[in-house]
């Protein structure tokens, strides 16, 4: 997902890459004093990704996520960030039926997605052999006692946590008490306020033309998950990066993305997986039942939107 590319530039604006992705943040200020203000907190911002991603970043060894690990069967002290996404991935875990699942670190690992996808050489990846269906209860393998957490089997919170730091950034410029911004994590994007034009922000959708979608957005989140950029071949054998625990030996091409909007980024980045994991017809069906605004657009170029995501598309 991208910003609409016919806007202006915004008043103060910053780009740089973290969470293994390209960040671009903008924040739209009147006057001098407000300006000074949003530089200010542009680069805070660069700050406060560093230190996200070292809790949450799993190819870093030395990361929190990494320690824990490295440390199975026992209950270890973690911060408030590491213990907060955890109690989410069980959240995400039940209202999935399973499909959400962080243990499926293990089954990406085994199919090449072993480090930074940017450079990877997954043509010297052995093809696998056929994986066991995640049958266990995470609430088994996972569990958060007060400060401390325990892992019995290695968990990954990536699929959330991009979702997570976009909203925590967006909270801290609500407290400079700058209003209107787009945050935009790699297409997790939270933007509030009014754009430099003065009206929502407008933003497109990965792979839909700007003239056949725009969405309108103000005091939401949006997350788009899909297969288009990660992805590849092992031998004849075609991967991508969203695993489905209970059927890991399968990978669906019937859609190409998912969007979702919803009050806050984690929370659309969530429900966006477990949409492009369901496929096009239980996906759509589970949207309208949870009235869950999404987009989805499959390989064919075919755009299906459900009920409740009608009112944030542009005129």
């Amino acid at each position: 997902m991208k910003r609409d590319s016919s806007l202006k530039n915004s008043t103060a604006q910053s780009n740089f890459r973290a969470l293994g992705t390209h960040i671009e943040i903008q924040i739209v200020a009147g006057g001098k004093k407000e300006k000074q203000k949003a530089q200010g907190a542009l680069s805070e911002l660069q700050n406060l990704y560093k230190k996200k991603q070292k809790i949450f970043d799993r190819f870093d060894p030395g990361s929190e996520i990494s320690r824990c690990n490295q440390k199975l069967e026992i209950f270890q002290k973690a911060s408030p960030d590491l213990l907060y996404l955890a109690q989410r991935a069980l959240e995400y875990n039940r209202i999935s039926q399973g499909l959400y699942d962080p243990r499926v670190i293990e089954i990406l690992e085994k199919i090449g997605y072993d480090s930074d996808f940017r450079g990877k050489d997954f043509a010297a990846a052995l093809l696998p052999e056929k994986f066991a269906a995640i049958e266990k209860p995470l609430t088994e393998e996972l569990r958060v006692r007060g400060g401390e957490i325990l892992f019995k089997r290695r968990m990954d919170f990536s699929g959330i946590a991009k979702g997570y730091i976009t909203d925590r950034a967006a909270e801290f410029l609500k407290k400079r008490d700058l209003p209107n911004f787009l945050v935009d994590s790699g297409g997790d994007i939270f933007a509030a306020g009014k754009n430099e034009e003065g009206a929502k922000w407008r933003v497109e959708i990965e792979g839909i033309p700007k003239e056949k979608l725009l969405l309108e957005i103000s005091g939401k989140g949006i997350a788009t998950s899909g297969i288009s950029r990660k992805k590849w071949e092992i031998g004849e054998k075609k991967f991508h990066h969203l695993v489905n625990p209970k059927n890991p030996n399968e990978f669906s091409y019937e859609l190409r993305t998912v969007t979702v909007i919803e009050k806050n980024t984690e929370n659309a980045d969530g429900r966006a997986k477990v949409l492009v994991l369901l496929g096009k017809q239980k996906g759509l069906e589970f949207a309208k039942k949870e009235k869950i605004a999404a987009i989805f657009l499959d390989y064919k170029g075919n755009i299906f939107i459900s009920p409740e995501a009608k009112k944030y598309i542009s005129a």
